[in-house]
């Protein structure tokens, strides 16, 4: 999984905050791989997706989530990921 993100955006340092307390909350979570891609310092990368927001996550090529996110839509981007990798 991806993760594109900017260092100063709000809405990002909140998704990855929420991030952070569903590793606490449900372990399993920390076993997705995430790619932490800052979009401003991999400018090359991050035009190579299809996407205008962040945060916005991918799977592959499939965008999973694009622009600003609540916890409960990060803990079904999760729940999602891993009922697919099952």
């Amino acid at each position: 999984m991806k993760l594109f993100y900017l260092e100063n955006c709000p809405h990002c340092q909140r998704a990855r905050n929420w991030m952070q307390e569903l590793y606490v909350e449900n372990p399993i979570y920390k076993e997705i791989l995430i790619e932490m891609i800052e979009e401003s310092r991999e400018v090359e990368l991050a035009d190579s997706y299809d996407y205008y927001y962040v945060p916005c996550f991918f799977d592959g090529d499939q965008k999973l989530h694009e622009g600003v996110a609540s916890k409960e839509i990060i803990q079904n981007i999760f729940d999602d990921y891993l009922r697919r990798k099952k």
